[in-house]
């Protein structure tokens, strides 16, 4: 299963574009943009996306990069025990 990023167009003057474009390049991921995430507060302040539903956000688009990477990671490795565990059941 593909991790699912998601951007908000209107999160895009902190530059969010450019990730959205390099990350839609890769075949790992769903990339998704939508006009609004409802996270308005969010969106304004920093750079931010979602991964698989949960907000991820840094003060820059290179942390933002690191921080999604470091999201989807964890996220697989709880899946991975999650499905060990369920196995082993």
């Amino acid at each position: 299963m593909k991790p699912v990023i998601e951007f908000c167009s209107s999160n895009m003057h902190h530059g969010t574009d450019r990730l959205m474009n390099a990350l839609e390049q890769d075949d790992r991921y769903e990339v998704i943009e939508y006009g609004c995430l409802g996270n308005c507060g969010e969106c304004y302040l920093s750079p931010f996306a979602m991964v698989d539903g949960e907000i991820v956000s840094a003060e820059t688009i290179e942390q933002l990069e690191t921080a999604l990477q470091e999201n989807i990671v964890r996220k697989a490795a709880e899946r991975e025990a999650l499905d060990k565990l369920i196995d082993d059941l």
